[in-house]
């Protein structure tokens, strides 16, 4: 049986040009010259002057400039949709929109970045393969193991597997001895400790190649062979009993350990992934007054192509058209709209930055003047949203992806929001005061006797910032800093 019931729903539909917009706001400024290009190659009616090394090329449709009595009439002549041509004609000494908040660093800007060309610790292992003189299954053997080996030059494959490998895929019949005999070739090739099966082999395969005959490196070695759990743990109290060592002797033995490299296949490796951080702003210091700039790269200069544009003064003119006619003029209304749309979000993505940036700049301003994280105000995303009247999420996706240039370095503009923490007198602070306390008690303190989180918790309520010791630690943890126990040194 069929029911009919009015259901009522609230419902918030974004228009293109606002989907638009929200998807440039959130582009990082690498990545925005990357989809103004794209963009400038899916619509012909979008041009960017600064790319034209010449005049413009006559109309490709002076076709239309006979006039209306050239096209036929056809009989399926229809009203089309009604749109002013004047809106999409513009003077051609104008631009449609151009950046008015270049940085003076243009000449620095169009700099090429000079690549690298380097080698991984892969091509420099089967380099080193290739100088020594095996036979065709050593060879196929050695490969095998140097392909197996993971980014930090470990082999964590089970031999067993390896030799299953080679069975099915290279229909190479091996036994387990041939595979450690090559193991061992390859484990003498550099970076040392390069093919190591676990982090006591690396280190043991870094000192056995140091001079047997130095006492340090022969105790180092009963460390690493013997001892390395209570080592990483920094028992050193029993260490000192269990080998029979003064504290100055064992502190000779832990810094030859720490200068060996736990990650050999990090030694060599090229850092392709990361990402280059192009600031979207700079704040400079002119006297005690700081003044706010926008990174060129985040306008650039675009505007509407005059030959599409002189299409519809034909268009106008002509006063009978036919199908086909219709369907060239409405593909040139849909570029047009698009390319306008694209300028208008490009624009309004550079409004809004500025906006931003300038609101959180106000908002910290005697950080930005002294660079200290005392000075930092407590910050949320709608203190922010609320000045510049807003939306909460469009604050959020400015902070989460754009960086600022100041004087004392690059930072994500994220880190400038932080919570407030009530003092003993009432007043609210950032808990980024907290932490650069915290950093600095423990940059300062004894490394024989590190400071435990329960002293660092009564450093803090002398000074007024009455802090569970839970939050202490989270805070520790956030700043990457270990335990006591683990900053102890000898």
């Amino acid at each position: 049986m069929l029911k009919q019931h009015l259901q009522q729903k609230l419902l918030q539909k974004l228009s293109p040009q606002q989907i638009q917009f929200i998807k440039l706001l959130q582009v990082p400024t690498v990545a925005l010259d990357t989809r103004v290009k794209e963009e400038l190659e899916e619509n012909p009616a979008l041009e960017d002057p600064s790319l034209m090394t010449q005049d413009e090329p006559k109309s490709e449709y002076d076709d239309l400039n006979d006039g209306p009595e050239d096209y036929e009439q056809s009989s399926e002549d229809t009203s089309m949709d009604e749109f002013n041509v004047d809106d999409y004609l513009q003077d051609d000494s104008t631009n449609d929109y151009s950046t008015n908040y270049n940085n003076g660093d243009d000449d620095e800007e169009k700099k090429e970045t000079p690549i690298a060309i380097e080698s991984t610790f892969f091509e420099s292992l089967q380099e080193q393969l290739d100088l020594i003189p095996l036979s065709d299954q050593d060879f196929i053997i050695g490969k095998q193991i140097i392909g197996s080996l993971d980014d930090d030059g470990y082999l964590r494959r089970p031999l067993g597997s390896m030799i299953d490998d080679l069975a099915f895929s290279q229909n190479v019949m091996v036994e387990e001895e041939d595979v450690l005999e090559m193991l061992k070739l390859i484990q003498s090739f550099d970076p040392p400790g390069i093919g190591a099966r676990d982090l006591k082999e690396c280190l043991l395969i870094q000192l056995k190649r140091k001079d047997p005959n130095n006492p340090i490196i022969v105790k180092a070695m009963n460390v690493v062979e013997n001892y390395l759990d209570e080592f990483t743990r920094k028992h050193y109290d029993k260490l000192e009993k269990s080998l029979g060592l003064d504290s100055e002797e064992l502190k000779e033995v832990v810094n030859e350990i720490l200068r060996l490299n736990p990650k050999p296949g990090d030694a060599n490796q090229v850092t392709t992934k990361q990402m280059q951080i192009i600031p979207d702003f700079h704040i400079s210091n002119n006297d005690g007054v700081l003044i706010l700039t926008l990174n060129s790269k985040n306008a650039p200069e675009l505007k509407v192509s005059r030959s599409y544009q002189e299409m519809f003064e034909h268009y106008d003119k002509a006063s009978s058209k036919d199908k086909k006619l219709k369907e060239a003029v409405q593909f040139v209304k849909q570029k047009l709209d698009s390319a306008r749309w694209f300028i208008d979000a490009i624009k309004q993505r550079q409004q809004t930055l500025l906006k931003t940036m300038n609101a959180i700049m106000h908002y910290q301003y005697e950080y930005f003047l002294t660079a200290d994280e005392r000075k930092m105000r407590p910050m949320i995303l709608k203190d922010i949203a609320d000045k510049i009247d807003m939306d909460i999420s469009t604050v959020s996706r400015v902070a989460n992806s754009k960086y600022v240039q100041t004087e004392f370095g690059t930072f994500l503009l994220k880190s400038f929001f932080s919570e407030a923490i009530q003092t003993e007198n009432g007043e609210e602070v950032s808990n980024k005061e907290v932490k650069k306390i915290l950093e600095d008690c423990i940059g300062n303190e004894d490394k024989r006797k590190p400071l435990a989180d329960e002293k660092l918790t009564e450093i803090l309520k002398e000074r007024g910032y009455n802090i569970a010791r839970r939050t202490v630690a989270k805070y520790r943890e956030q700043m990457n800093i270990p335990v006591a126990r683990l900053r102890k040194e000898l």
